[in-house]
């Protein structure tokens, strides 16, 4: 039997190898290893360290003594004293662990406390209660900082420090009771039993006990014993990893600090993040797994050395892997808020303190090739802080904001009416939901604009397409960027970069333009599995209901008060956007509001026009909240489209985006960006659209040689409007009666150059008229008139320029023709007298009571 005992010790030899694999208990291999003596790890190699004790050898010395320990201490054995300072704890409004309790998080307790007896820098870390039968010793050290204690590593105030302070703010929640009621009201946290285990077997969350070993174990050291979240949860002070050498610094991590391979819908301990045994961001959809910042094929990216030093990432360390450590930090830079990596406004680098500012996480990545902290080359990262530093863009930053500070804020607890996030299963801080006082309402000063307004970066997805079903490899990473597909037919349903996000639906109780929407039907979650794009769907499915969520009376007071009002959002609010009064136009200091404008309707009456211009008049919009249902047919063209691509295809039945228009600035026939990004981040136009828009532009000769970078035109087929050769294309402007044919080109070979004001709407979202036509004889609440005023106009000056509608606005409409129908004679005065006729802009009394031709020669012969 003897010669068998080799090869039994071979095979035990192998099992013991199998098992001791990866994460091994064995202090002296770590860097919580302070004494003197250089311990080698299996590898033979021994670890780095910093602080290390002069000449002391023991090693355990330095947190137990086998006799006269702290019996006060929650540990065994325990041989330091433990601060006695309070500690200031994490906070957030979105955070339930405190809605539940109704106060803030207790302090810490069980392994926290002692872990902070050295990490709170406020104890020497050599000063040890016994030692060689001495008590009250301070052992020699080196490496720390002056006064003994933990040393500051990149600065105490940055995210590169273990040196936590008192001020646990910008540290992981810890006193955090897991249990089935904090599941439930979180929405994304692993749902565990009334024992507080999940699975069913608590083999990776659970209280432990005598043999009951969860992998991330909760401590007894609630109120009532109940299982928290302490920071041996997550770290075991005595583990080193045998494979830390090519994963990486594991941190003490009782389990993965990066993810191994590609995250699926299932949790696997092996593989998985140490965040996901927790945290469930896929909630059975795999909407993390596939999103863009987890997709292996997505998130392909590659951290640059540097940047890969400071995180303590492996080289090249690609952004999949990184998984939530890319934007956030368990111990983060002091003033960040939600955990977010290097999220302060802080100008040093590393960050160092700071006011919170959100957008600067995202600017790790989402900024120049040169900035970026990861490798861009393959041009799939979008840069978008370029944008955000165009003259006009959105008031990303604190002190653009009107409250000089970041107010945007996730909440997990309130009602405002139309949300209600105050129940047990209300889930409302992972949808990214904020109460509506927050956006605005009745307080302008809490008006700002973060990256997290419009994209849930746990769910985007890289996919033209934001609901293409059962998300995987294929339908998240086949497409070049998360942005829309802008080809025919077009649409306005999400992109991938706008999925599960939360937005707002306007309901309507009036086709006037004069009236608000009655009330909004809040879109919110994770959209699953499912493909429809309706909007009555519950999830968000359309891009202008994450944009009037703000630019709407859901997220501010609107006294309905035109031209301007005193309620709505103010012009000039932030220096980045546009000033009061562009243009040249009076009394036009505040906002409109786009879900009243854009309202689709085709009621032909009570649009808000007079009663005497009904006839053959309905509301007019551009076609983003619904399609217009004008085809060509219906506006009388025939022949080809006067349009440009995309929009020649599906007249009358496509919709668009609102980022369609606004933008930083695109080609002089298309608004697609190319390769810049998509949104409306930023500008160097006012209103950031894409092009310039307003008084004066269009055709700028008789030959149509447009305004340059015109916004219009960028959709619009510039020779089927501009120029005085009639291009045999119709638009819905065109002589029927008198055969001069397409209008547009006729009234620029007359006139010899056409501005678009002149005859449409300053703000073209949508009008009380068809086509977006201004009506000088029809003047109304729009510019603060009562009744139906007529503008008085008697040569080529007088104009009017009044409130955010009308910009040098000429035109004088009678009688509405039917599209493709019109003739001179639906043009002209109405002849209205006192107290009916109001003065041109230019300060004219006077009145031209023609109508028709010659009424045209005097008015429009050299207009300005």
């Amino acid at each position: 039997m003897r010669p068998a005992q080799p090869l039994v010790a071979i095979a035990l030899a192998l099992l013991v190898g199998t098992a001791v694999a990866e994460k091994v208990s064995d202090v002296r291999a770590t860097k919580h290893n302070f004494s003197a003596t250089e311990v080698g790890r299996t590898t033979g190699t021994a670890p780095s360290r910093n602080v290390v004790a002069s000449t002391e050898t023991e090693v355990c010395v330095f947190c137990h003594t086998p006799h006269a320990a702290n019996t006060a201490a929650p540990a065994p054995l325990w041989n330091r004293e433990l601060g006695s300072t309070a500690y200031t704890p994490y906070t957030s409004s979105s955070l339930d662990a405190e809605v539940i309790r109704g106060q803030a998080l207790e302090q810490p307790g069980g392994s926290s406390k002692l872990c902070l007896s050295c990490h709170d820098g406020t104890l020497a870390i050599g000063n040890v209660n016994v030692q060689a039968g001495r008590t009250d010793v301070s052992i020699s050290m080196t490496g720390t900082a002056a006064d003994g204690s933990m040393p500051a590593g990149a600065g105490a105030s940055t995210g590169f420090t273990r040196d936590l302070g008192v001020d646990l703010t910008n540290d992981h929640p810890i006193s955090v009771t897991f249990d089935s009621t904090l599941a439930a009201r979180d929405g994304e946290l692993r749902p565990v039993n009334t024992q507080q285990r999940w699975p069913a077997d608590g083999s990776i969350i659970g209280v432990r006990s005598a043999g009951f070993k969860p992998a991330v174990p909760l401590e007894p050291t609630g109120s009532l014993n109940e299982g928290q979240v302490q920071c041996a949860s997550c770290h075991d002070p005595h583990l080193y990893d045998t494979e830390e050498s090519t994963k990486g610094p594991q941190k003490f991590l009782r389990q993965n600090r990066f993810q191994v391979v590609q995250p699926t819908n299932t949790h696997n301990p092996d593989s998985d993040i140490i965040c996901l045994s927790c945290h469930d961001k896929n909630q059975g959809n795999a909407s993390w797994a596939f999103s863009v910042h987890a997709n292996e094929i997505t998130a392909d990216e590659t951290y640059k050395s540097a940047s890969a030093s400071l995180r303590e990432f492996p080289d090249a360390q690609p952004v999949w892997r990184a998984a939530c450590l890319n934007c956030h930090d368990t111990h983060t830079v002091q003033g960040s808020r939600r955990l977010l990596r290097e999220g302060t406004d802080s100008i040093a680098t590393p960050k160092t303190g700071g006011n919170p500012a959100l957008e600067e996480t995202c600017y790790q990545c989402h900024t120049t090739t040169a900035s970026s902290v990861v490798n861009t080359a393959n041009g799939t990262v979008p840069n978008i802080q370029s944008d955000f530093n165009l003259t006009r863009h959105m008031p990303i930053r604190s002190i653009e904001q009107p409250a000089g500070e970041e107010r945007h804020d996730i909440n997990a607890n309130f009602s405002d009416g139309l949300n209600d996030c105050t129940g047990p299963t209300s889930a409302c801080a992972k949808d990214l939901m904020e109460p509506r006082a927050t956006l605005g309402v009745a307080n302008l000063d809490n008006r700002h604009a973060e990256c997290t307004d419009c994209h849930n970066p746990h769910r985007i997805i890289r996919s033209a397409g934001g609901l293409p079903g059962t998300l995987s490899q294929l339908n998240t990473s086949s497409d070049s960027r998360a942005t829309h597909d802008h080809s025919a037919p077009h649409s306005n349903a999400i992109s991938g970069a706008l999925r599960g996000q939360w937005g707002v639906e306007p309901v309507y109780g009036s086709g006037s333009f004069f009236s608000l929407p009655v009330s909004y039907i809040v879109k919110r979650g994770d959209p699953g599995t499912n493909t429809s794009t309706a909007a009555a769907q519950p999830y968000l499915t359309r891009e202008y209901q994450i944009c009037l969520k703000c630019h709407s009376d859901f997220g501010y007071t609107d006294d309905n008060v035109l031209p301007s009002g005193n309620t709505r959002p103010q012009l000039d609010s932030a220096p980045s956007l546009t000033g009061i009064n562009p243009d040249g136009r009076t009394n036009f200091t505040r906002y409109t509001n786009q879900a009243r404008e854009l309202q689709p309707t085709n009621a032909s009456g009570a649009t808000g026009a007079d009663a005497a211009y009904s006839t053959n008049n309905f509301r007019g919009w551009h076609p983003v909240i619904g399609a217009t249902g004008r085809t060509l047919g219906v506006r009388g063209i025939t022949g080809s489209s006067p349009w440009l691509s995309p929009w020649t295809n599906n007249v009358g039945t496509q919709t668009m985006y609102c980022s369609d228009c606004h933008g930083s600035s695109t080609g002089s026939t298309t608004v697609d960006p190319g390769s810049n990004p998509w949104g409306p981040h930023g500008s160097q136009n006012k209103f950031i659209l894409k092009g310039v828009w307003g008084p004066g532009m269009g055709g700028t000769d008789r030959d149509g040689n447009p305004t340059s970078n015109f916004l219009c035109f960028k959709c619009h087929d510039r020779p089927v409007y501009a120029g005085r050769s009639d291009t045999g294309r119709r638009t819905g402007f065109y002589d029927g009666v008198r055969g001069k044919n397409n209008l547009h080109n006729y009234h620029t070979d007359k006139i010899q150059r056409i501005f678009c004001t002149w005859c449409h709407v300053a703000v073209p979202h949508g009008w009380k008229n068809k086509m977006l036509l201004v009506n000088l004889n029809d003047i109304g609440p729009e510019a603060g008139q009562s009744g139906s005023k007529e503008v008085s106009t008697s040569g080529d000056s007088d104009n009017y320029s009044n409130g955010p509608y009308y910009a040098r606005a000429k035109l004088k409409i009678v009688n509405f023709s039917p599209s493709g129908d019109w003739d001179w004679d639906n043009c002209g005065s109405a002849g209205k007298g006192d107290p009916d006729r109001i003065p041109s802009s230019n300060g004219n009394t006077s009145n031209n009571t023609q109508v028709g031709i010659d009424w045209m020669k005097s008015t429009c012969n050299n207009p300005p």
